[in-house]
């Protein structure tokens, strides 16, 4: 059949997305990206360092951050965005900064981070106590609430695993067990950190059960790099990405749904 009529695919709006080596969930940002924007990635070198403070930092030094970028700009994207978590909160909001600086002088476009993303969803949903989720170490928790702080908001509450390896093993269930664990005191929202722990799907459900905004690391990732193309993350149901979901996710009592089987839960990663 000839198809030549159809004059070849729609234009693409690019957004570049530099990842840490063991980054397991393209599909997962996929899922917030609305039709008519592409995603390309690409990841840091491989180092045979254990989960750490100090495998953060090596993923993050400016010169793998520039190199990476420069990988991307054949394909001329728009905004590009460094999807790793701890390794953004790593060194401070300054540090924070100073990364996105480079990423956009090695792209000529602008650049974001997941904690600066986090930053900016607290700001965008009035956040003042924030509780918290990890699957770190608590060295690593711990640098995520310092980075918190000089943001000027509160730490509520926190759970977190103490993981330094095969994060893929985390479950939905676990997730949400320590989601109910950390929001037991009062909070605004619940951040669920780590770019490489799978939250797309159980997001709906706690924001239903704890009648709280919930966002996590791909989630607000994916929010600001679309935000800065001038259009609107895909997540139905979820207060950051669907405003019409911020007036209260589900009605008082209402069963919020199954958990998903945790045979469909296996994903890698430790970001």
């Amino acid at each position: 059949m000839d198809v030549s009529f159809l004059g070849g695919p729609g234009p693409q709006r690019a957004v570049g997305v530099v990842a840490p080596f063991d980054f397991a969930l393209d599909r997962e940002l996929w899922r917030w990206v609305p039709d008519g924007v592409s995603l390309h990635m690409t990841r840091t070198p491989y180092v045979p360092v254990e989960v750490g403070l100090d495998l953060a930092r090596l993923v993050s030094e400016h010169e793998t951050l520039s190199e990476a970028v420069r990988t991307l700009v054949a394909i001329a994207p728009e905004v590009v965005a460094y999807a790793c978590t701890s390794g953004s909160f790593v060194g401070g909001t300054m540090g924070e900064r100073a990364m996105c600086e480079v990423m956009s002088r090695a792209g000529a476009v602008p650049a974001i981070t997941t904690s600066g993303a986090l930053l900016e969803a607290l700001v965008e949903l009035d956040v003042r106590r924030v509780a918290l989720v990890t699957p770190y170490t608590l060295s690593v928790t711990r640098s995520l609430e310092a980075y918190v702080a000089q943001a000027g908001v509160t730490v509520s509450g926190r759970a977190f695993m103490g993981l330094t390896r095969h994060i893929w093993k985390v479950s939905y269930r676990e997730v949400v067990d320590m989601a109910r664990q950390a929001a037991r005191a009062d909070a605004d929202a619940l951040f669920i950190s780590c770019t490489n722990l799978p939250t797309y799907d159980v997001i709906p459900q706690l924001e239903a059960e704890l009648r709280i905004p919930v966002i996590s690391a791909n989630q607000v990732t994916m929010w600001a790099a679309l935000r800065r193309l001038g259009t609107r993350a895909v997540g139905p149901y979820q207060a950051l990405t669907d405003p019409a979901a911020r007036s209260g996710p589900a009605t008082p009592g209402v069963d919020p749904g199954p958990v998903v089987p945790e045979e469909e839960q296996q994903q890698e990663g430790w970001t």
